[in-house]
């Protein structure tokens, strides 16, 4: 037989692939053994396959192999396509492990165990207390999904989060207001540091809130200023949202499509990711826009963690958007909210109502499948947001900006001025060279006027 002398002799040839012709792959796993690499061997027919399968199999493989196939003529009926121009979607099988913060008890904190504010402190002498947390693309990937501009920020439903939580730890249940101030930009590469500091009960038993942050240092050391994000009042839980008993979908409401929804929003500079992409269906009746909105799998299981999920929180917002509006209007953020409640924790899917509150804001309220309520929002009001300012929020967020400071050294040049000199207003420096007090002084003097004449700039107020 000398199979493997005909083989190398076939090598010596030039040949690289080679196809077994017959009733199965009985010799195509021995040219494995005869060479380690380099080498493509495919069998034609297999005795476990059907001959057309086992053919057009065979024809593929030597195809990626560097075989030149007439595709014409081994699929008559078929024809080229263009590729795809987004990005093929891929499914990880990895395990995603949730950020830990480590055992705070042992550098007396008190552990929260929420995604965002990992540690808390009480300050001595008073009842004030301090949240804080970092965030980065690294732990709370899900963060990637929301951008504004081409820029990762942190959603105004997510600041509500962070206080409805730390209004839960002090028993004040009610955001009773909260005013954005600025965005809370992500960056690429680092971490910022979160604080939610709650003030001390008054008589009405109502807390100040606030919200900041600054780049993180991992050394731990001060890498900036803090930067004031919101602002607000906490309160004691009242009101009670009452169930939702009316047919789903209202009465008269007129479905919307939404297909589209995300593909209009990303035109506005808000560009939404899978997370974030809950909306599932609308309808409208009159001011009123009814929704469907629901976290997609893979953050549904995060949603205990939370007590409001901010991409579900977030997707329920996107029916404002259904709401009519001026046509000049540019993309709007939240910036203001008012009576906020949250009744039910750990929701996947929201029944969503949403309504002009008479104010130039809106009302939106927030049951699950059943009619049982979840959350309230008795007034959010929208402000336009401009790509410059949040430019201006991302520079002053970035840990490493691409800019700085340096010195160039002077070169001395040949095109120094001679002749004469005088000096304005110093003494000091008139060795050499006539003092005059001003410039008028100088001019009605002067026989010449010098070639060159100093003033010395003292420093100012103010720097």
């Amino acid at each position: 037989m000398r199979f493997a002398d005909a083989l190398q002799a076939l090598h010596e040839l030039g040949a690289r692939r080679f196809v077994e012709v017959g009733p199965d792959a009985v010799l195509t796993g021995l040219v494995g053994q005869v060479f380690e690499a380099g080498v493509a061997a495919v069998a034609v027919l297999r005795r476990d396959q059907g001959d057309a399968r086992a053919l057009m199999s065979a024809v593929g493989r030597l195809y990626v192999a560097g075989v030149s196939v007439d595709w014409s003529a081994v699929l008559p009926g078929g024809r080229r396509v263009e590729l795809p121009t987004y990005a093929f979607e891929r499914e990880r099988y990895w395990l995603d492990a949730p950020a830990g913060v480590g055992d705070v008890a042992a550098v007396g904190l008190g552990a929260t165990g929420h995604p965002l504010l990992g540690a808390v402190v009480e300050l001595a002498g008073s009842d004030r207390m301090v949240f804080s947390g970092r965030v980065s693309l690294a732990s709370q990937g899900w963060l990637a999904d929301h951008a504004v501009y081409g820029t990762v920020v942190v959603p105004g439903a997510a600041l509500v989060e962070l206080v409805l939580r730390a209004g839960d730890e002090v028993g004040c249940g009610r955001l009773e207001e909260l005013t954005l101030q600025a965005p809370l930009v992500v960056p690429q590469v680092g971490a910022v540091r979160l604080q939610v500091s709650v003030g001390e009960a008054d008589a009405e038993g109502r807390r100040a809130v606030g919200i900041h942050s600054r780049p993180h240092d991992p050394a731990g050391a001060g890498t900036g200023e803090w930067t004031a994000h919101a602002d607000g009042v906490l309160a004691a839980t009242d009101a009670v949202l009452g169930t939702y008993e009316g047919p789903w979908p209202p009465t008269r409401a007129m479905p919307v499509d939404v297909s589209d929804v995300y593909d209009v929003l990303a035109d506005e500079g808000l560009v939404y990711g899978a997370v974030f992409r809950g909306m599932q269906a609308a309808w409208r009746r009159g001011d009123e826009v009814f929704a469907e909105v629901a976290l997609p799998e893979e953050a549904a299981d995060a949603a205990d963690a939370f007590g409001l999920h901010p991409a579900l929180l977030d997707a329920a917002l996107h029916a404002i958007g259904l709401l009519p509006r001026a046509d000049d209007e540019g993309t709007r953020l939240p910036f203001a909210w008012s009576g906020v409640s949250l009744h039910a924790v750990g929701a996947r899917a929201l029944r969503v109502r949403v309504a002009p509150d008479g104010r130039g804001g809106v009302t939106v309220d927030l049951f699950d499948e059943a009619g049982v309520p979840v959350a309230q929002v008795e007034s959010l009001s929208l402000r336009e947001m401009s790509r410059e300012q949040l430019a201006v929020a991302a520079s002053a967020t970035a840990s490493e900006s691409l800019f700085g400071v340096e010195w160039v050294p002077a070169q001395a040049t040949s095109d120094v001025v001679g002749g004469t000199w005088a000096v304005l207003g110093d003494s000091s420096l008139g060795d050499g060279g006539r003092v005059f007090a001003d410039v008028d002084a100088l001019v009605a003097s002067a026989d010449e006027l010098p070639g060159v004449v100093v003033l010395e700039c003292g420093p100012v107020e103010g720097g």
